[in-house]
């Protein structure tokens, strides 16, 4: 009676995993593969893929050191802007907030992603172009200030884009804070701050890597904030693989350089899993 039970069950999670697994399958990891197979290919004398067995593209990386400096120093700093402006929010919202209006500010959080990146972002153009601030600085009589593409108006598109998806994985964690914890801190006669540092931030901190993890993964691929705040200016890898496929029509190289991006968000995503285990002293934290 047990044995057939256990097939039905099996049979029931198997169905229900199946449709994601084939997707996965299909959409991931077969073009995973095909990327991974271009990448040791040549480039056909038209663009395109030449068969062939070679680490010439790989060792052609160091002519797009320049994306990958502005994407390796720029997708962190970006992260930790997102990180210092997110946490303050997130705890108003989980700790200080009103519980009557808490729902409500948290939906405002989310609102921005009800438009389309690509419209916010030239939004943000217009802002910081000649007819934005630079003019209104102008008329005060501080001239010849520019902020459109310069890597500060791409970590204020980034700050601005992914700012939610910081807030949201902190916010959860505070809101799961045991308050009593905070209460036995004061009774114990622990300051704001210590309390703070001492019971709130570690508490928090699975969702703060969860939310540095999610940023720093997504910016490492990011195209369209640099590409339209950075006017070409700053060039991230995404950047570079669209100009590789679509331009230059270079795929073996591009195959390399998209290979190498995978490796690096591997290694990011695992030195993030060990650091979220240590901090939360357990193996079972989830990062996205």
């Amino acid at each position: 009676m047990q044995a057939p039970m256990n097939t039905k069950r099996n049979l029931v999670t198997a169905a229900l995993v199946a449709p994601a697994a084939a997707w996965l399958c299909i959409f991931l990891v077969l073009p995973f593969i095909a990327m991974l197979v271009f990448a040791f290919g040549e480039r056909a004398p038209e663009g395109g893929y030449q068969a062939a067995f070679t680490f010439a593209q790989f060792a052609n990386l160091p002519t797009r050191a320049a994306a990958f400096w502005n994407t390796l120093v720029l997708a962190p700093a970006g992260a930790l802007l997102c990180l210092l402006v997110a946490y303050p929010v997130a705890y108003y919202l989980a700790v200080r907030a009103n519980p009557r209006y808490r729902l409500i500010l948290v939906s405002l959080v989310v609102v921005p992603f009800w438009t389309s990146l690509l419209v916010r972002t030239y939004a943000w153009m217009y802002i910081l172009g000649s007819r934005g601030i630079p003019n209104l600085l102008t008329m005060i009589g501080i001239e010849d200030v520019r902020m459109l593409n310069t890597p500060g108006a791409v970590l204020l598109g980034i700050v601005y884009g992914y700012l939610p998806l910081m807030i949201m994985p902190i916010y959860v964690s505070l809101e799961k804070l045991d308050r009593r914890l905070l209460e036995a801190s004061a009774d114990l006669g622990a300051k704001p701050v210590s309390t703070f540092f001492g019971v709130t931030l570690p508490l928090s901190l699975p969702g703060v890597m969860t939310g540095v993890a999610l940023v720093t993964i997504l910016l490492l691929g990011e195209y369209l904030i640099p590409q339209l705040l950075g006017g070409g200016k700053v060039f991230f890898i995404g950047n570079a693989l669209v100009d590789l496929f679509l331009q230059s029509r270079n795929w073996p190289f591009g195959s390399a350089i998209a290979v190498t991006l995978v490796a690096v968000v591997v290694v990011v995503l695992m030195v993030a899993m060990r650091i979220a285990w240590k901090v939360a002293g357990t193996r079972q934290v989830d990062l996205v």
